[in-house]
Order: structure tokens, then C-alpha cells, then sequence
């Protein structure tokens, strides 16, 4: 049987590809870091207890394993104050670090396949201009991270892993991620774009990333950085419309972006920016895409 141990294995994207690879008969160790997080994992998944921003037993059980998928890191969701940001740049590479000492601690010669994430942040904002695996990463604070959190990751290489980076959009699922912060306000009618609203936003069903990262896991020979987002990004006014649409609720409220940045610092230019990332290489490799289109996910996340 094949196994694989995944770190952020109980997070919103981690529970996801736990269903997934379960149900493909895939033996999976989940990293968690207390015991009540452990309850929440899907029926089949074995829980490893274990901080993966610190080495410990946890890494011992990769040896074990044919495979792992990185997932740890703080929500980038939120204010960024000075202490947070300093947060999601440690847990990522903290994370990514100890996981990649613990491939290389693993026999000499044994075949090992390391799925580690990013996001399409990495691109930076590159405006209208559409961006593919190829194009040049960005200079702010989100890009930064990215970089050094990918190095980490390719880093593996070293100690013969096959590596594939997987470049996410933002998460469209129920019961949590962008979506579930969205709603509360969209279904009272008190929705709208952000700012302006041309910027681009690049978007993902979570069942196709789920999809998507089980793919490209099970493909060894695929190498390097892949986009991991719907084909069709939208720009954020659209996004209002349809998910307004969607819910059968006026979306018209616009917030101003000097409210935006006043809310939440340097994350609102995060979401006034934006990047209209696509998944050139994913699609290259024979990915299909369940909800390559906004209008069809919201329909199978939000049915009326």
C-alpha cells in the first residue's frame, strides 16, 4: 500500500486530500499537533502527533513513508501586524525545513516523492497580465515568502527527492476558507467588490486542488512549480456578482480601499492587487478541472 504523511493534514485543504486519498486506498499519516485536532480527521487517516515547526519523534515516521505533502503554515488571512507576518514567514519554513532534514534522514537510494505548497502570491501583482509557471516572481512581502518557503522545498532534491511545488489560488470550499469569511456578509446583502474591482482574483474549487494535489502526487516525473487554480480567474467584481448571484442577494456595496488597508494593513493590498495566475503546466500534464468556472463552483458549493 502506498503511504504518505501529510503536514497541515487537519487544516482546510489538508482535511480535503485526506478524503481523497483515503478513498484512492492510500495509507495516510496525518501530522497534527494536539490530540483534539486529531479527532477531527477523516475515518482511515493515522494521526501522528507532532509540531512540525519543531523536530521531534514525527519525523521518524517518514521513513516509513514512499511520500508527504507540505501543508503547514499560518493562515495569511487576517492583519498583518509586524509579529503575524513574521508568523507565516516561520511556520512555513520551519515547517518545510524539518520536514526536509527528516528526507534526508530516510535510507540512501529509497525512491521519495515531496509535494510541497506555495501560492500564486508568489508572482506578486502583476496587474491584467496573465501569469504562467514561467513568469518571474514578485518583490512584496507575499512573494518573498513564497520564494524562500519553495527553496526550502526544492532543498529535498539534494537528498534524491523528486519535488513538485504546487502554486495555490484562493480555496473556494464549504466550511471554511475564503468563502465561509464571505458569506456571513454576502447573504445579508451587504456585499460588493473590494476597491476598485478590476484586480484579478485566481480562485481554485476545493475538490479539484484536493484533486489537483493528488495528481501531481501520484506523477513523480512531474518536477518543479505548478499552478494550482481554476483556468477562468475572474476579477474581483465579477467574483461579487456571481457569488451574489449565486446566493440570490444583491452585491453592490462596494468597500473602499482606503477601508480595506485600514482593516487589515498590509493584507488589504493583497486583496486590492491580486494576480490573474493560470495553470499552464497543470493542464499540460492532463489535469482536468471538475469546476473550471466560477458560476459552476459557486453552484455546486452554494446550492439553492
Amino acid at each position: 500500500m502506498k503511504s504518505v504523511l501529510i503536514t497541515g493534514a487537519s487544516g482546510f485543504v489538508g482535511g480535503a486530500l485526506c478524503r481523497a486519498l483515503v478513498a484512492d486506498g492510500w495509507r495516510v499519516l496525518a501530522l497534527c499537533r494536539t490530540a483534539g485536532s486529531a479527532a477531527r480527521l477523516a475515518q482511515g487517516v493515522e494521526a501522528v502527533i507532532g509540531d512540525p515547526t519543531s523536530p521531534g519523534p514525527w519525523q521518524e515516521r517518514v521513513a516509513g513513508c514512499q511520500a508527504a505533502v507540505n501543508l503547514a503554515g499560518a493562515s495569511i488571512f487576517g492583519r498583518w501586524s509586524a509579529s503575524y507576518k513574521e508568523l507565516i514567514r516561520s511556520s512555513r519554513l520551519a515547517s518545510t525545513g524539518n520536514l526536509v532534514q527528516a528526507v534526508a534522514g530516510r535510507p540512501s537510494g529509497a525512491p521519495f516523492r515531496l509535494v510541497s505548497a506555495s501560492a500564486v502570491g508568489y508572482y506578486g501583482f502583476g496587474g491584467d497580465e496573465e501569469l504562467d509557471e514561467a513568469s518571474p516572481p514578485g518583490d512584496d512581502f507575499l512573494a518573498r515568502v513564497c520564494q524562500e518557503w519553495e527553496a526550502q522545498a526544492m532543498a529535498a532534491e539534494q537528498s534524491g527527492a523528486m519535488v513538485a511545488i504546487t502554486r495555490f489560488g484562493v480555496v473556494l470550499g464549504s466550511g471554511g476558507g475564503a468563502l465561509g469569511q464571505m458569506l456571513p456578509l454576502f447573504r445579508l446583502g451587504l456585499g460588493g467588490r473590494l476597491g476598485h474591482g478590476r484586480q484579478w482574483l485566481s480562485w481554485i474549487h476545493q475538490a479539484d486542488l484536493a484533486a489537483a494535489l493528488k495528481f501531481v502526487l501520484e506523477r513523480p516525473e512531474l518536477r518543479g512549480a505548478f499552478n494550482c487554480c481554476a483556468p477562468h480567474p475572474v476579477t474581483n467584481r465579477q467574483f461579487a456578482k456571481s457569488l451574489g448571484r449565486a446566493l440570490g442577494r444583491p452585491a453592490v456595496l462596494p468597500a473602499p480601499a482606503f477601508a480595506v488597508r485600514l482593516a487589515l494593513g498590509q493584507f488589504g493590498s493583497v486583496l486590492l492587487e491580486g494576480q490573474r495566475a493560470l495553470p499552464q503546466r497543470l493542464r499540460g500534464a492532463g489535469f482536468r478541472f471538475a469546476q473550471p468556472t466560477l458560476d459552476q463552483a459557486l453552484a455546486d458549493l452554494l446550492p439553492r
